[in-house]
């Protein structure tokens, strides 16, 4: 035999993905590349004496996981010890994240800013008794009178500071917020602490930007993280000059060049895939298309290996989210409002013109865009919007999805199936958020929310990713709250219409996501001649209670067909 295999699996349940998704028992790996998949006899001519054979004892081998949708420097960024963990169940009330920052003071100079991440009023004691209660700068200022406070929500949508912040940023009662932002005041009018989508970039620009190391720690953070949960690629869904003012910059172009120079230094133990962020909320037409262009004369994409990191697109910010009321509904909150798209614009006529007018430019420059929508109504104009450029300019094969589609229409569907178009998911925000969006759009609209039946039954191509740091990038809460649709907090169904089988759940993180990347042809299955992006799990995942699957332990994870992560020999 001329060529043996680097790596031979036996004896487990290897889930190939394929279009069948038919399961096997054997599978090997000859330099980067499955060379043989079926059974022991398909693979027993490949092992040679320098072959890593590996029993499965009836484990789980699938394609390595595509989250689809990441922020891996913001992530790192949000994560210990970088940032305060202020999520469920690190925190559980007001008061504990007093303390947390109160034992953050402790441990640095005077007058350094501290930031946290994830505080979420639906996990707050006092937020929860009380939905009127809200975070606010009091809460902070007996802890850290002299110290900045800034904490980040765990949507990304809202940041919670302290007096000292608002007086080092320069925020009174007289300040404006940023067009598609909010400076909430309570009834005096005086600012709370908290600042509402556009608004926050105003603690932004008083921040110091990243240092080109903090980046490059945040990403490997993030890189760590992510081999161990069986983590093979991942998009990072917006990065470029309308990243400059969002998490220290973090989504701003020079995180590109920090994950140019980890690939070119052998440390990109995951495949990226970039979506290029030109401007951010509330920007114009005008600015959106004279930033792309200058982007694109620039030859921002570079030259590294496309399918270790490549850029495949552009961004757009199209709405707000639910809990900030700033999604764009057809029907009114509860409460009144109906929210509106984040572009420029006085009205939504002339709104939606503008964000048509950007995806119009993007679309004949070439480029797959990905537009962050949230409500039904924004998911209309958007869907609408790709069909209108397709329309003017056609190009096969566009690939232009939704992000997020928490309230995609039957319209909008239908729109996006028939031109090939598809929409991105996010089970975990389903299973963080599903028991407190009843009181901002009521019971049914709330099960409703993230209707992937729906959309797969449509014929829309769905791919499933974390948002993180807006929750922790594990798939396996991902596919067991697709199949089950229940919440985290309370444990109750929202929305079992809406339940997907299994099989269908895994492609999203899989075939599907790898799609999205215009890569399905290469990665994204286990099949004779694509990459040996692998995951090995712990157990059956095809008969186990999907309850269990969250707790199923990756045990080996192989990017390119090496080894990442390896508990096998731990």
């Amino acid at each position: 035999m001329d060529t043996f295999a680097d790596l031979v699996f036996l004896g487990g349940q290897v889930v190939t993905v394929d279009a069948e998704f038919s399961v096997a028992s054997a599978l090997a790996v000859t330099g980067g590349v499955i060379s043989a998949v079926g059974g022991r006899d398909d693979v027993a001519p490949l092992v040679g004496p320098d072959t890593r054979v590996v029993d499965l004892r009836g484990a789980t081998l699938l394609p390595g996981i595509n989250d689809s949708h990441l922020h891996g420097c913001a992530f790192g960024m949000a994560t210990p010890p970088l940032s305060l963990d202020l999520g469920h169940p690190a925190v559980t009330s007001l008061a504990e994240v007093a303390e947390a920052v109160r034992e953050a003071v402790g441990r640095v100079p005077g007058g350094q800013w501290i930031t946290g991440h994830g505080w979420d009023p639906g996990f707050l004691d006092e937020c929860v008794t009380d939905p009127s209660r809200q975070p606010s700068r009091r809460d902070l200022d007996a802890v850290s009178p002299d110290h900045p406070v800034v904490l980040y929500s765990f949507s990304g949508h809202a940041t919670w500071v302290n007096s000292k912040a608002l007086e080092l940023i320069g925020i009174d009662r007289h300040t404006v917020a940023p067009p598609g932002g909010a400076i909430v005041v309570d009834d005096a009018g005086e600012p709370t602490g908290l600042l509402h989508e556009g608004a926050q970039a105003l603690v932004q620009n008083a921040l110091p930007p990243l240092s080109r190391q903090e980046r490059t720690d945040a990403i490997r953070s993030t890189l760590a993280t992510l081999a161990r949960l069986g983590v093979t690629s991942y998009t990072e869904p917006g990065l470029g000059p309308g990243g400059d003012g969002i998490m220290r910059g973090a989504l701003g172009a020079q995180t590109l060049d920090v994950y140019r120079q980890l690939l070119a230094d052998g440390e990109l133990t995951a495949r990226v895939g970039v979506l290029v962020l030109p401007t951010g909320m509330a920007s114009t037409a005008e600015e959106f298309a004279r930033t792309l262009t200058a982007l694109d004369d620039s030859g921002a994409s570079g030259d590294a290996d496309p399918r270790r990191l490549a850029i495949h697109g552009v961004k757009i910010f199209g709405d707000g989210i639910v809990p900030n009321k700033t999604a764009w509904m057809h029907e009114p909150y509860v409460g009144g409002g109906c929210g509106s798209l984040c572009v420029g614009g006085e009205t939504d006529t002339e709104r939606i013109a503008e964000i048509d007018a950007m995806i119009r430019h993007a679309h004949a420059a070439g480029h797959q865009l990905g537009v962050h929508v949230t409500g039904d109504r924004a998911c209309d104009a958007v869907a609408d919007a790709f069909a209108a450029a397709v329309a003017e300019h056609p190009r096969p094969d566009a690939r232009h999805y939704v992000i997020h589609g928490d309230f995609l229409t039957a319209h909008s569907m239908k729109v996006l199936a028939a031109h090939g178009f598809g929409v991105n998911m996010n089970p975990t925000i389903k299973w963080t958020v599903a028991d407190m969006e009843e009181e901002f759009v009521g019971a049914e609209r709330a099960a409703y929310a993230w209707p992937y039946r729906d959309a797969i039954d449509a014929g829309v191509r769905v791919a499933s990713g974390s948002d993180a740091p807006v929750t922790y990038p594990d798939w396996r809460q991902g596919v067991a709250t697709m199949v089950l649709r229940e919440s985290k907090a309370a444990g109750r169904v929202s929305g079992p219409e809406q339940r997907i089988g299994l099989a269908e759940a895994i492609r999203t993180y899989t075939i599907d996501a790898a799609w999205q990347d215009f890569a399905d042809g290469w990665k994204g299955s286990l099949e004779p001649g694509k990459v040996a992006d692998l995951c090995v799990l712990d157990g059956d995942l095809l008969s186990a209670d999907p309850h269990d699957i969250p707790q199923m332990p990756v045990v080996l994870t192989v990017v390119d067909g090496q080894v990442v992560h390896d508990a096998l020999r731990d």
